[in-house]
């Protein structure tokens, strides 16, 4: 993972996933995970907030979609380039073609190992990196 990479913000509802993604997140070295529990925390969190390197969130949020939150964020300035991971339990190609046309640059069906979250996390680093240089 890139140095300068430091802050992600991660949405997601359920407690026991939530610990799980940020400790994950911790141990690639990200130095601060923001763990929200609902698109409202998610969205007063964006804007006021310096953006994130990196947004991993749920789909099935308890208030507002994670497409409609995906969407917020393309919608962004600012943060358009900003790579979203969704990680969701939903799991069919209708879910995946939504979620892309909402504008996740990944998408990782739960459940998952420790090291295809992290490589899939590094692969969406790489190519946004990838992006900013060409």
């Amino acid at each position: 993972m890139e140095p300068q990479l430091h802050k992600v913000l991660l949405v997601e509802d359920a407690p026991f996933f939530r610990k799980m993604l940020g400790d994950y997140l911790r141990a690639m070295g990200f130095k601060d995970v923001v763990e929200l529990p609902n698109g409202q925390a998610a969205l007063k969190y964006l804007a006021g907030s310096t953006r994130p390197d990196l947004v991993c969130l749920d789909l099935t949020l308890p208030d507002i979609s994670g497409y409609d939150l995906c969407e917020h964020i393309r919608r962004t300035a600012g943060m358009a380039d900003v790579p979203v991971l969704v990680v969701s339990a939903r799991d069919l190609p209708e879910d995946k073609a939504h979620a892309e046309e909402a504008g996740a640059n990944g998408y990782l069906g739960k459940p998952f190992t420790q090291d295809e979250f992290s490589r899939r996390v590094g692969q969406l680093l790489k190519n946004a990196a990838a992006r900013r240089t060409s």
